[in-house]
C-alpha cells in the first residue's frame, strides 16, 4: 500500500512514495493558493492537514493576500514567507508584520479570529507558505495564543541550508511550539548539488518544492505537487536542478479522526454546527484588533452529515 511501511522480520522496508498534485483555489478576493493538503488520498502528513503554497505572484499591481476576519478552532496556522510582507492581526490584540525568514504561529485553540493584509508600501513580489496543524484532544480546547519568531535556527551542512521551522532536525529545533511531535523544515540547495538529510523512521513525512527543481528520493519535483514518503526512512536524499527551496514536513502519525470544515479544525458535526452558529452570532471568537473589515460570512452547513476523517482520507461512521 503506498505510504506505509511493512515489517520483514527485524528488517524495515522502505516505503513507497506517492505524489499529490495540488490544485488552484481562491482565497479571499485576491489570491489564489496552490492547495497540497489534504487531498482524498492523503489528508495528512504527522499533524500537519493543510498545506497551501501561494505566489510568486506580483503584489504592487493586485491587492495581495486581503482576507477580513475570519474564525478558527483545533489548530495551529504557520505562515512563512520567502518574498512579501503580510500584517497579522488577531482577536487577542495582536499586530504582526511577518516578513521572509521569520514563522508565524498562531494558536487557535478554543477559538480566535484573525485577518491578513499587505502593508500600505508592499513589497513587489508575494511569495508563501500556509499550513495548519492539527491539534490533540488534549489540547485543542485551550485558550488561544500567538507567537512571533524572528530568529530561527539554520543549520548548514556542504551546499545543504536547514532552516528549522518547527520541531528538530539534526540536533537543532525550533523555538515554535508545537502540541505532538512534529517537523517543519525549508531545504535550500544550489543547481546541481546533492544532499542527505536524516529522519526520523517513526514519522511520516512528505516534500514539496517551493521554488526550483529537485529529484527528491528518486523522483523528479517542481512547484505544484508533494511528495508523501510514509514512515520507516532514515534519510531523505536530494538533487538540484536548478537553485531549489524545499519544505520537508514530518510527524508522528495523527491517529486522532478528524472532521475539517471552512476554518475549523474538530472531531464531530455538532462541533462544527455550534463554531460557525457562534461566529455568524459574534460569540467566542471576538473582535479583531484595528480591523474595521466586516467579517467574512461561514458558508451554509452541508445538507448531509460532517463525518470524520481518517489521516489516509478514509471516511469513518
Amino acid at each position: 500500500m503506498p505510504g506505509e511501511t511493512r515489517q520483514a522480520g527485524a528488517e524495515i522496508v522502505e516505503p513507497t512514495s506517492m505524489l499529490l498534485i495540488g490544485h488552484d483555489v481562491p482565497i479571499g478576493r485576491y489570491t489564489t493558493v496552490r492547495r497540497l493538503l489534504p487531498q482524498r488520498q492523503r489528508r495528512m502528513v504527522g499533524a500537519w492537514c493543510f498545506v497551501d503554497h501561494f505566489g510568486p505572484d506580483e503584489a504592487t499591481t493586485e491587492r495581495g493576500m486581503w482576507i477580513p476576519p475570519h474564525p478558527h478552532t483545533g489548530l495551529q496556522t504557520v505562515t512563512w514567507l520567502l518574498d512579501g510582507e503580510v500584517v497579522h492581526r488577531d482577536s487577542l490584540g495582536n499586530t504582526q508584520p511577518i516578513r521572509p525568514g521569520q514563522l508565524n504561529v498562531m494558536t487557535a485553540g478554543h477559538g480566535i479570529a484573525h485577518s491578513e493584509y499587505p502593508p500600505a508600501d508592499r513589497p513587489r513580489l508575494m511569495h508563501g507558505l500556509q499550513l495548519w496543524v492539527a491539534m490533540p484532544d488534549s489540547a485543542r480546547h485551550d485558550p488561544p495564543a500567538f507567537a512571533h519568531h524572528e530568529d530561527l535556527p539554520v543549520l548548514r551542512d556542504g551546499d545543504l541550508t536547514v532552516d528549522v521551522l518547527v520541531g528538530e532536525l539534526a540536533g537543532v529545533r525550533s523555538p515554535a511550539r508545537a502540541y505532538t511531535p512534529l517537523l517543519g523544515a525549508q531545504l535550500g540547495l544550489p543547481a546541481g548539488a546533492t544532499a542527505r538529510v536524516p529522519l526520523e523512521r517513526t514519522f511520516e513525512h512528505g516534500v514539496l518544492v517551493i521554488s526550483g527543481g529537485a529529484e527528491v528520493a528518486g523522483v523528479e519535483l517542481t512547484p505544484g505537487s508533494l511528495l508523501y514518503l510514509g514512515t520507516g526512512r532514515p534519510e531523505l536524499t536530494m538533487r538540484a536542478g536548478t537553485d531549489a527551496k524545499l519544505l520537508l514536513l514530518g510527524g508522528a502519525p495523527f491517529d486522532e479522526p478528524l472532521v475539517m470544515w471552512w476554518n475549523f479544525v474538530a472531531r464531530s458535526h455538532e462541533e462544527i454546527a455550534e463554531a460557525r452558529e457562534d461566529w455568524m452570532a459574534g460569540r467566542r471568537f471576538g473582535p479583531v484588533v484595528d480591523d474595521d473589515a466586516a467579517p467574512l460570512p461561514a458558508p451554509p452547513m452541508p445538507t448531509t452529515r460532517l463525518k470524520a476523517r481518517e489521516r489516509d482520507g478514509h471516511i469513518l461512521g
